[in-house]
């Protein structure tokens, strides 16, 4: 590991006086690095999807395009898993910021450089680059989340945390919209975003901590008084490579269940986010201006709806993680249809279905990473964020871009909707078995202590 992303050696405490406002300054600086660090991430994870339509003018296919853009998720979905258990060992503070800064130079390149989207092949290994880099971002946020804050408080500042998905996401479409008014130039969407990347990773650096440890501060755990059922001076200790994996990853059987919804919440997810301009262009006839708003509409009615998704887990299902997303998965996949079927000629429906599909799906993607952070201790807590990451990634994203891509070419897109619809019953299906296997894992955890 290179020395720079090494874990900061704990301090000496502070004295008694300043631990308490100690704590309370540095988790809200400190949340809103990762928040808006993390959000930047998505500047330039997803603004080539803005691109596409004008590289099909140029004569790529669709199924093409959906293959190349496929490259950020094969690539993503392997480094959140490798590079979460290299972040459950290094400093968050230096190693979000040097992902984010790597991916926006990859975008730069692919925005200024003629030969960069000169070809699929080309553009491809660029994506995938960027891709890898992105993995870099989530496992150091849930890290720091999981160091920062204790169990009882953990689902409320996930919820929020998440909501940088959204923040983030919908920006692009306006940066774009920016640099068209500016330079009158598509390519503005690969450059903007990617400029504004770079400008946040330097802010996000400058507000972020490694553990409490090393700011001289105990624990969280001890700081807050609420400690996990499983909890002990262990969950303190750094671990090897091995044991996150084999003691704590791959054994554990209902992480196994999230990650395999985890595909198929993600392929609906990103099915409608990745394919909206160009479905909005060909199919309802969306000018660009219109097609923009409603992919920042999508990615923004996120924030209110993973709020309320989380409030609902926590009041109105007591906790029940998994009940709460079959609620959700079930609404979503009706929007789907709605939008689906609905002619050409009615933009207001569409535009609503979009802010609904928007407002559902980002819930259930908050409680699978919830889930995971919760279901290993916090020194492996990126790994099995990671872990769930790799099947949403390299299942659900990829078959977004390329599967859906290329069975619109051949079926056209009422087989690409039937994918997405198919994908999101299956999902639905997933978390009620995670919401039965959830509930065995408390009874045994109660069992124990009985």
């Amino acid at each position: 590991m290179l020395s720079i992303f090494k874990p900061i050696a704990h301090r000496a405490r502070l004295p008694d006086a300043q631990i308490d406002p100690h704590y309370r300054r540095l988790r809200w600086q400190i949340f809103l690095g990762i928040f808006f660090g993390y959000a930047a991430y998505y500047l330039v994870r997803k603004n080539f999807t803005l691109a596409m339509p004008y590289l099909i003018e140029q004569g790529f296919s669709r199924g093409d395009l959906g293959f190349a853009l496929s490259g950020i998720s094969i690539a993503y979905g392997f480094s959140k898993f490798i590079m979460g258990s290299v972040s459950d060992r290094s400093n968050p503070r230096v190693f979000l910021p040097a992902g984010l800064i790597l991916a926006a130079l990859v975008m730069l390149i692919m925005g200024f450089v003629p030969w960069a989207t000169s070809s699929i092949m080309t553009m491809f290994v660029l994506l995938f680059l960027c891709g890898w880099f992105q993995g870099m971002g989530w496992p150091p946020c849930g890290r720091t989340m999981v160091h920062w804050w204790s169990q009882k408080e953990r689902g409320g500042i996930v919820s929020v945390w998440n909501c940088a998905h959204n923040v983030g996401g919908g920006l692009p479409p306006l940066l774009f919209l920016l640099g068209m008014y500016w330079f009158s130039d598509w390519h503005a969407a690969l450059y903007m975003p990617a400029i504004a990347a770079i400008i946040v990773a330097l802010f996000a650096f400058m507000l972020m901590r490694d553990t409490p440890q090393s700011c001289g501060l105990p624990p969280i755990e001890e700081y807050k008084q609420d400690y996990p059922d499983d909890y002990s001076e262990r969950d303190e200790q750094e671990l090897t490579t091995k044991q996150i994996f084999m003691q704590y990853v791959l054994p554990n059987r209902l992480l196994w269940y999230i990650a395999v919804a985890n595909v198929f919440v993600y392929l609906l997810r990103y099915g409608i986010l990745d394919w909206s301009p160009t479905y909005l262009k060909e199919v309802k006839h969306f000018a660009l201006d219109k097609s923009s708003w409603a992919y920042f509409l999508y990615e923004y009615a996120g924030i209110p709806g993973t709020l309320i998704c989380g409030w609902m887990s926590d009041r109105v299902f007591k906790g029940n993680r998994g009940a709460t997303g079959v609620f959700f998965m079930v609404l979503v996949t009706i929007a789907t249809v709605v939008y689906w079927l609905n002619p050409p000629g009615n933009p207001g429906v569409d535009m609503v279905c979009m802010i609904v599909i928007g407002f559902l799906i980002y819930g259930p993607v908050m409680l699978i990473g919830l889930h995971a952070l919760e279901l290993a201790p916090k020194k492996a807590a990126g790994t099995a964020a990671g872990f769930t990451g790799l099947f949403g990634y390299l299942g659900g994203s990829v078959a977004a871009s390329a599967i859906v891509g290329y069975t619109v070419d051949s079926f056209g897109w009422d087989g690409g909707f039937m994918v997405m619809i198919g994908g999101s019953i299956l999902a639905v299906l997933l978390l009620l078995v995670v919401m039965i296997g959830e509930r065995r894992h408390h009874q045994q955890l109660a069992d124990q202590r009985g």
